[in-house]
């Protein structure tokens, strides 16, 4: 996982929390965790690095780990549009963007990080207010898409409708769908 996520990851917490909760969660953890807990952006780390860091800030807050996962793809969301502005400038909308992630923004993501492990995306447009968004991963972060899809939406200013339905048979491979509303 790019480093990218992690220190984004961080400064969530810092500015939601502090650098205390940070340092705590980071000294709770630091057992599993192979690079220490200090990130660079261009660094790839374990995704289970990540995993680790939100089990400890969920234990310390009492905030459930899905809820942080999600709340953290709204924060992503925000940060993508402001780092990869060029993404969501050539895009019109939600949808747009949505039928843009596999065929052209991980394309490019890939130029630049070719070991980037991006889960993978298809979608079926159901109608003009209506589509589905098909979520594959090893990583079992589809509580990251969700949040965001939510962010992208808020991006853009419009009002969605989620609905996330679980599609996973075994423990190697999350499938999920999520099912897109304009409202």
């Amino acid at each position: 996982m790019k480093g990218l996520v992690f220190a984004e990851f961080n400064e969530m917490v810092i500015n939601t929390f502090d650098d205390d909760m940070l340092d705590d969660i980071i000294d709770d953890c630091a057992s599993q965790l192979e690079s220490g807990g200090a990130y660079t952006s261009v660094g790839t780390y374990e995704a289970s690095e990540l995993v680790a860091l939100v089990l400890a800030l969920s234990e310390r807050t009492s905030i459930p780990v899905q809820e942080l996962v999600y709340t953290f793809g709204k924060y992503l969301a925000v940060v993508f549009s402001t780092k990869f502005t060029s993404f969501f400038e050539q895009c019109d909308d939600l949808f747009s963007f949505l039928r843009s992630i596999d065929n052209h923004i991980h394309v490019e993501v890939r130029k630049l990080y070719p070991d980037a492990d991006l889960p993978d995306f298809t979608y079926h447009q159901l109608s003009d207010n209506c589509i589905t968004l098909h979520y594959s991963s090893n990583r079992h972060f589809s509580s990251l898409a969700h949040g965001l899809i939510v962010g992208v939406a808020e991006y853009f200013k419009q009002k969605i409708e989620v609905k996330r339905e679980d599609h996973s048979t075994d423990d190697l491979l999350e499938k999920a769908i999520f099912i897109i509303t304009k409202c």
